[in-house]
């Protein structure tokens, strides 16, 4: 069943959103991509004449904690969707319980988080660093045990379920997973989001149009070590940027100074080089660099060969002549998919190599290349230099989207195929 055959006039339906939204000290919403992204689904729910009981988590709690209290994102969700927003205060209470039965059509609520609870995630907490191994299986036993009931409860509050929420399919978890099996296949469907997801990630792995180049950004290699591994057997082209460029640097003999680098991994990176040779992939490395004299924005900066950086100094960003081989190669493709910022974007002087990859991959977007940007500092990276309406697709997972690329069958998207 897809969201757009299905017919909400008179039903409640749990939609499983991803508001896990960046708060400032003060509780407001630094960014509000994920809320946005949201809105077609829910509109579409109102439109139709139906009521949302709305379901997600926001950061890591450990339990019920007024920091990560989804009351705070109240006030904008009311904002965006035009209509008042009813709020639960606990997902599993009599008063969820109550404003849930007595939601009419056209009506919203929003349930407190769900993480506040163990048995949204299925692990437990509160357990003693010296736990042994079998009060370890038992906590872990009561609470796969009363997850059971957590699903169901939550699950008794609707007539269907909606998906919406990508950037937490990789997680078997009651909401997003168990609950699914609560429905049948004609009352459980993804959102729009979910949909879009799904797609996107299908286009970019199994309807590739090639030259394919795939940018691998980020600090390690030992982060990335599966990605790559699927990517090579299916890119052409394979650019390694971040912090992990000085892992591969020092593994062919090159010096790095204080650069980033993972010292147990230089057998890896040499090992991924063969493999990639072996397999006739280009895997294109930085041939120079922007260094500084101490991790800060601050810092003296210039640019040298990536293989002669001096002793206390560090690579920051890529440099000029790495921004045009890298360019070359992306303005060439048909398929990119960029994860992973060129260096320390977060810092104004060393943006200039992750835009320079933006830009080329803008460009080859506009020449009919399909083009996928995703993980969360790539997504904050176009968002940063205003080049997300340039590329095909912009993801709202992070770790859903790598490990679909790796290649693994995600619970979220499996619970409602099933």
């Amino acid at each position: 069943m897809t969201i757009d055959q299905f017919n909400f006039a008179g039903k409640k339906a749990f939609v499983r959103v991803d508001f896990n939204v960046p708060l400032d000290e003060n509780f407001n919403i630094t960014d509000d991509t994920r809320m946005r992204a949201a809105m077609p689904t829910l509109k579409k729910i109102l439109a139709d004449g139906g009521s949302i009981i709305i379901g997600s988590h926001l950061g890591r709690p450990k339990g019920p904690t007024d920091k990560f209290s989804l009351k705070h994102i109240i006030k904008h969700l009311e904002e965006l969707l035009g209509t008042s927003v009813q709020f639960a205060d606990d997902c599993m209470g009599e008063d969820a319980a109550k404003k849930a039965a007595a939601l009419k059509p056209g009506e919203v609520l929003l349930l407190e988080n769900l993480r506040f609870y163990a048995e949204e995630e299925g692990k437990p907490r509160g357990l003693a660093e010296d736990a042994s191994d079998e009060e370890k299986k038992a906590a872990k036993a009561a609470v796969k045990e009363s997850q059971k009931e957590f699903t169901k409860k939550l699950a008794s509050y609707a007539d269907c379920y909606v998906n919406d929420a990508f950037g937490t399919a990789h997680r078997a978890h009651a909401s997003t997973a168990l609950i699914a099996k609560y429905f049948d296949k004609d009352n459980k469907m993804f959102g729009y989001l979910m949909e879009k997801e799904v797609k996107a990630v299908d286009k970019v792995l199994n309807d590739i149009h090639r030259p394919f180049t795939a940018i691998m950004g980020g600090s390690k290699v030992s982060s990335k070590i599966d990605i790559i591994e699927n990517l090579l057997n299916k890119v052409d082209n394979l650019i390694i940027a971040g912090g992990m460029t000085y892992t591969f640097t020092k593994a062919l003999g090159g010096k790095i100074g204080l650069s980033i680098c993972e010292d147990d991994k230089l057998d890896l990176a040499l090992d991924l080089l063969k493999k990639a040779k072996d397999k006739g992939v280009n895997l294109v490395l930085a041939v120079d660099a922007k260094i500084a004299d101490s991790f800060s924005n601050d810092a003296n900066t210039k640019f040298c060969k990536v293989n002669e950086i001096p002793d206390g100094w560090e690579g920051l960003d890529i440099g000029p002549e790495t921004e045009k081989l890298f360019a070359d190669v992306i303005k060439g493709s048909k398929t990119i998919l960029w994860n992973g910022p060129a260096g320390v974007f977060e810092f104004d002087n060393f943006t200039h190599g992750s835009r320079a990859i933006g830009e080329a991959v803008v460009e080859a977007t506009k020449n009919g290349a399909f083009s996928l940007v995703g993980g969360g500092d790539s997504v904050a990276c176009v968002n940063k230099f205003g080049l997300a309406g340039g590329v095909s697709y912009v993801s709202t997972g992070g770790g859903a989207l790598l490990e679909a690329i790796e290649g693994k069958v995600l619970p979220g998207i499996a619970a409602i195929n099933e």
